[in-house]
């Protein structure tokens, strides 16, 4: 009796012994899963970071595109080997894009501290073939331009800003900005005629909103791409062979860009008032060719520097009686001294040179060109005899009437004119007209008996653009553009030419273009 007690209980202390072993192979029981929540604070697509007080959006678009007669994005054929019309010229340009935007919202005592950045992943055949461009590229150092071979691209980053207690740090649009930039109802990003800051600007800003929509915001703005053109140095002539181009003398930047606007945003519209000032200032008197100083730069001084400006106003008309959404869009610019604010794209400012037919015996083409410049100077050393800078005048109107056929077509016409002054005449030594003109007749011999010499030009642009949304978010577009040159100079006269254009008599004349844009685009 007592040995079958002892292997029951053996038997229970085994068995127990085995269930414990079996309990702790067993996994452990998993945390409840924290699932995404919506966070309603700051509208449709936030939704909470996980663990964390701070909502999150992502999204962005999917666009192609392609120009025909025209570069990447609308861009018109108004210089380089394009407005040459020569045989490297570019039939048609396109380019595939993914941006990928990031906006994230924390409330706090202080307000809503906001980040927001963009980057565009993209691939594009980047224009001319000319292997002396190309040479030019690779000497000049990395450019976007050289990735475009296969299973290439790259990343542009757009805006990339923090915002705190009303103010703004980083890359955002100007407070000179227009609400709209340069896009009032068109597709293409060379719109000129005003301001242009779409893909941002490294800025400080602040805002203040003083209810019922009326607000101002008041900031610096770094000038080096977006208020910058050129500061012309005709000391070095004109090295843009039969062009009234010259070599651009822009000192470093001594000073931000100050600029500020006030704006009404209510139910009717939207009317802005917008203002900045900038600072031009050159590098020496004398620098050796294509402005690359030499040890007689800094010896010889150079021009005081001086402050330049724009004034922009923008207006927006809504409710209108044509349909439900139409608007008319319009801003009018003046500037001096700051041609960027008026000759403007989302890049650069561009310097025109046009070739087309003639009807002069013995001409062998036409051409067109202008220069847009900030300033211009010669320290009094050859090309003429201006002394210390003439800041440039330019301005300028755009505008669009966007209009919605239905939920799913919609159209919008759209336009720009524009002006570019140098002051003074031609027989004024002294002036910027006078020093050009002297610059230019140096480099150009065997001049016409018509010709006339006159730097200044006008532009025009107009184009329309209709839309097919078949479902939300899924938008297809076309859009014609066309680009017109009023160039000054009369006449004709023997150019030295522009390779591959020959040395020959050249009739000057003024200079148009059209293009052909399509693009589908994939909002998510």
């Amino acid at each position: 009796m007592k040995m079958v007690k002892s292997l029951i209980l053996g038997s229970a202390a085994a068995l127990v012994a085995m269930g414990g072993a079996q309990a702790a192979d067993l996994p452990v029981k998993a945390k409840a899963v924290e699932y995404v929540r919506i966070c309603s604070l700051y509208g449709a697509g936030f939704f909470y970071i996980p663990g964390t007080d701070t909502c999150i959006k992502l999204g962005g678009y999917l666009r192609v595109d392609t120009t025909f007669n025209g570069g990447i994005y609308g861009a018109p054929f108004w210089n380089g080997d394009n407005g040459q019309g020569n045989r490297y010229r570019d039939f048609f340009n396109s380019r595939s894009r993914m941006a990928l935007t990031v906006d994230t919202r924390t409330a706090t005592e202080y307000g809503v501290v906001r980040t927001f950045g963009q980057a565009d992943f993209q691939f594009n055949n980047f224009g001319s073939s000319n292997p002396g461009l190309a040479v030019g590229s690779q000497l000049g150092g990395l450019n976007s331009s050289l990735l475009n071979t296969a299973g290439g691209g790259y990343v542009a980053v757009e805006m990339v800003f923090i915002q705190f207690a009303g103010f703004t740090f980083g890359k955002s649009a100007s407070a000179y900005a227009t609400p709209w930039n340069g896009y009032p109802g068109n597709n293409n990003s060379f719109l000129m005629g005003g301001p242009d800051y779409v893909t941002g600007v490294n800025n400080i800003q602040y805002t203040a909103q003083f209810g019922n929509g009326v607000s101002a915001t008041i900031g610096l703005d770094d000038p080096t791409v977006f208020s910058r053109t050129s500061v012309g140095n005709l000391s070095l002539g004109l090295p843009a062979a039969g062009t009234n181009v010259p070599s651009n003398a822009y000192g470093g930047i001594q000073a931000p860009d100050i600029v500020g606007n006030i704006r009404v945003d209510q139910a009717w519209g939207l009317f802005q008032i917008a203002g900045a000032l900038h600072n031009v200032n050159a590098s020496y008197n004398v620098l050796g060719a294509n402005a690359v100083p030499t040890t007689l730069s800094e010896i010889n001084g150079h021009p005081d520097s001086k402050w330049g400006g724009a004034v922009t106003a923008a207006l927006q008309i809504k409710n209108l009686p044509t349909g439900a959404g139409d608007d008319i869009k319009m801003d009018a610019t003046f500037a001096k001294g700051m041609t960027k604010a008026v000759v403007s794209t989302s890049g650069g400012s561009p310097n025109f040179l046009m070739f087309g037919s003639t009807g002069i015996p013995g001409a062998y083409q036409s051409v067109g060109f202008g220069a847009t410049t900030d300033a211009i100077y010669s320290g009094g050393i050859g090309g003429g005899a201006t002394q210390g800078l003439k800041l440039t005048n330019a301005w300028g109107v755009r505008g669009a009437f966007n209009h919605n056929w239905d939920p799913f077509w919609s159209t919008s016409l759209w336009g720009s004119y524009g002006q570019v002054r140098y002051d003074g005449s031609v027989g004024d030594l002294a002036s910027a007209k006078g020093a050009m003109c002297a610059a230019f007749g140096v480099a150009v011999a065997g001049q016409g008996v018509t010709y006339t010499c006159n730097p200044d030009f006008n532009f025009a642009q107009v184009g329309v653009v209709t839309r097919w949304t078949p479902v939300r978010n899924l938008t297809f577009s076309a859009e014609v553009g066309a680009f017109f040159l009023d160039q000054k100079f009369d006449g004709f006269a023997a150019l030295p030419g522009v390779a591959p254009k020959p040395a020959a008599i050249y009739e000057f004349r003024d200079q148009s273009t059209v293009f052909l844009n399509v693009r589908a685009q994939r909002n998510f």
